[in-house]
């Protein structure tokens, strides 16, 4: 990098400067600063372009600075510069290594003379600092600073080092007698200065290496709000280097406490910007290192951590209902679990869901489904609040009684919380939401919610592939049924009875039943709503045809899938329920068919409605509460009529007929076991039974 055209004895005497900068030469302003700063024939005219910097506010030396800065692009080893200085200011043993490093030694020498020739003036300070920073305009901020403290020590490790010669060497005291360092008297003012400065500098590295980081702006802002400050405390540092010098060489006679007092109020609000920097990286840096986890968990535990868990002994509560765990996370340890996330607004009926979720988790819990046991599965709930205020406080604890399952008890924002809401992680963004994690801490369904709501339990393990199996299993029925039942609307909060049958009486009865309990107090409490549809109603001709929709899906043979088996299990219910002499029903909660039930336990359960009605609010659910009693009806009725043998021997056809089973929860065409052939030669003394 070219800094002048001129020697620097030029600079001593005032001569104009040239300066190269993108190829022109700049001579206006750079030069004035020079001439001015260093002539006294000038120092009149001056005054009127460079003004007192004491009496500057620090935003208008802000914008005097700012324009000296073009880019920082200059390379410069600031590390190795700030050992030597500060090892020779502070005069410390270190050794440094030798090495070579920029700028070179014209340029700090060219510095030097600038700052020993300026005169005795406040705003010849101002000059020679303002014309430091246009040279060294190309070099990052603490670059710049630096440079022009290893331009001082040049002058300063001169004296100090010529100070300490003994009369023995020759050589030493002729040099000091040349730099009459017996006759200067240099004032501690000096010495405590730049002492202050090279410890202050720290401020300015440690912003330095910040910024190179690259931390996004938007994550830690303070780095930007410091950069306000880093301009005028560069150029108080060069101001105060440039008056010492000054006073070192015997020229002039500042008062450094001046320069000290304004540095410090700019390192004051440095120091505040630095420490919000300090927590905002700290907590960047967290968030990084749980993005790390979180994207590469060792397991579930180690996931959860990365949501949850503090850095600290102020760390997050685990809950299972109103019990507080005390091995907090290890709860989960090999487990799946429903993470469910959410304000405290509005989520009563989510809660209803997952209380329901936890109820069936609980039966049969042992129980193998898709390779998954219920008892390995678990539910968690993580609140999201901006403010916990005290209302907030109180009404998560009113919300947590009302829950059986685990909930996170934190009244601060989570460490997570960024990640909760990374659209490419997790992607909460206000709306309650249920990711599934597996036990290895990995992500099997990343919203569950629509699909629990839409199949409850019956979307066990919850993945997304288990709603598509379901879509595709009750699929082809709803499209029988629509066909045979023009207006019929599917509404997923909607419970839907559908039901036929060749006995007129029992319709009649089982409409007027469902119609008394659809107006009952208990199910408006509930918000149970309930459509119902007779099949055939409108005109019987669409019966036939449902069940020839039905027979189609029968003849069906190909069993690829095991959704393909399901599918042949309800066609041959569905035939079962068609030779029941009372009727069938068909319940569904939107597209979620609940049962296919027999019209009588079906009827008796609708007419003993007030044995049950408490059990729809204990259960979280109509349709639950409605299949529970509809089984144990359906016992009792099997009970009374239980599948029979039929004895053909006495059967004098020779052809044998198709025998359905008497008991109407059964209805199945009777299995033909044996038949017994009788000879009508009765003389022959031989029988065989087959």
């Amino acid at each position: 990098m070219s800094f002048s055209n001129s020697p620097p004895a030029a600079a001593a005497t005032g001569t104009l400067v040239q300066l190269q900068h993108g190829g022109g030469t700049a001579t206006n302003n750079n030069s004035l600063i020079q001439k001015s700063a260093t002539s006294p024939h000038s120092h009149q005219k001056a005054n009127n372009y460079f003004p007192n910097p004491f009496e500057l506010h620090d935003n208008q030396i802000l914008d005097k600075v700012y324009l000296t800065h073009v880019t920082d692009d200059q390379f410069c080893d600031t590390d190795i510069i700030f050992d030597l200085v500060s090892a020779l200011i502070l005069q410390s043993n270190t050794q440094i290594p030798v090495t070579g490093f920029k700028p070179d030694f014209p340029t700090l020498k060219l510095i030097s003379c600038q700052m020993i020739t300026t005169r005795n003036a406040a705003h010849c300070v101002h000059q020679t600092t303002l014309w430091i920073l246009q040279n060294l305009r190309s070099y990052s901020w603490d670059a710049k600073a630096l440079i022009t403290l290893a331009a001082f020590t040049l002058e300063y490790g001169n004296y100090l080092q010529l100070n300490r010669v003994t009369a023995t060497d020759p050589i030493g005291n002729s040099l000091r007698q040349l730099n009459q360092i017996q006759t200067r008297k240099i004032s501690t003012d000096i010495p405590e200065l730049v002492n202050f400065i090279v410890h202050k500098l720290l401020h300015l590295k440690e912003w330095a290496a910040w910024s190179a980081e690259g931390y996004d702006p938007e994550d830690v802002p303070a780095l930007t709000e410091a950069l306000q400050e880093i301009p005028v405390f560069v150029y108080w540092t060069i101001a105060s280097i440039v008056a010492s010098t000054g006073n070192l060489v015997g020229i002039s006679d500042y008062k450094l406490s001046e320069y000290r007092e304004r540095l410090s109020g700019i390192i004051q609000k440095l120091v505040v910007h630095l420490n919000n920097c300090k927590l905002q990286i700290s907590y960047i840096d967290d968030l990084f290192n749980r993005r790390k986890i979180f994207d590469k968990p060792k397991d579930i535990v180690d996931c959860l951590k990365a949501l949850i868990h503090h850095n600290g002994t102020d760390s997050p509560q685990i809950h299972e209902g109103a019990i507080h765990v005390k091995t907090g996370l290890e709860i989960f340890r090999n487990k799946h679990v429903l993470v469910f996330i959410s304000s405290l607004d509005s989520i009563e009926d989510e809660i209803s869901l997952l209380n329901s979720i936890y109820e069936r988790l609980q039966e049969n819990s042992k129980e193998s489904i898709k390779g998954f046991k219920k008892e390995d599965f678990k539910i968690l709930w993580i609140p999201i609040v901006n403010n916990w205020d005290d209302i907030r406080k109180e009404r998560f604890r009113a919300l947590k009684s009302g829950i059986k399952w685990y909930a996170v008890e934190y009244f601060y924002e989570l460490p997570g919380h960024r990640i909760i809401t990374d659209p490419e992680r997790i992607g909460y963004i206000g709306n309650p939401i249920i990711p599934v994690f597996n036990p290895q801490g990995y992500i099997t369904n990343i919203d569950a919610m629509d699909l629990i709501f839409q199949w409850g339990i019956d979307a066990f393990p919850f993945r997304k592939s288990d709603g598509i199996d379901l879509t595709f299993k009750w699929k082809w029925l709803w499209d029988v049924i629509k066909k045979a039942t023009p207006g019929l609307q599917v509404k997923g909060d909607r419970y839907i009875f559908i039901y036929g049958g060749t006995n007129n009486k029992w319709i009649q009865d089982f409409t007027l039943e469902l119609e008394k309990i659809k107006r009952h107090e208990t199910l408006k409490r509930a918000d149970v709503i309930i459509d119902n549809y007779q099949l055939g109603k409108d005109d019987p001709n669409r019966v036939p045809s449902f069940w020839i929709g039905v027979e189609r899906k029968k003849q069906n043979k190909k069993h690829q899938e095991a959704v393909d088996c399901e599918i042949q299990d309800i066609v041959k219910s569905l035939f079962c329920l068609k030779r029941d002499p009372q009727g069938w029903v068909i319940l569904s909660k939107g597209q979620n068919i609940k049962l296919l039930g027999h019209g009588e336990p079906a009827y008796q359960t609708l007419a003993e409605f007030q044995n049950w009605k408490d059990k729809v609010l204990e259960k979280e659910g109509f349709d639950i509460a409605f299949k529970e009693y509809y089984e144990m009806k359906a016992k009792e009725v099997s009970g009374r009529e239980p599948c029979e043998v039929v004895n053909v021997d006495t059967y004098s056809s020779n052809v044998i007929a198709t025998i359905a089973c008497p008991n109407p929860m059964c209805g199945r065409v009777m299995e033909v076991s044996s038949v017994h052939y009788k000879c009508c030669h009765r003389d022959e003394p031989n029988n065989f039974g087959v």
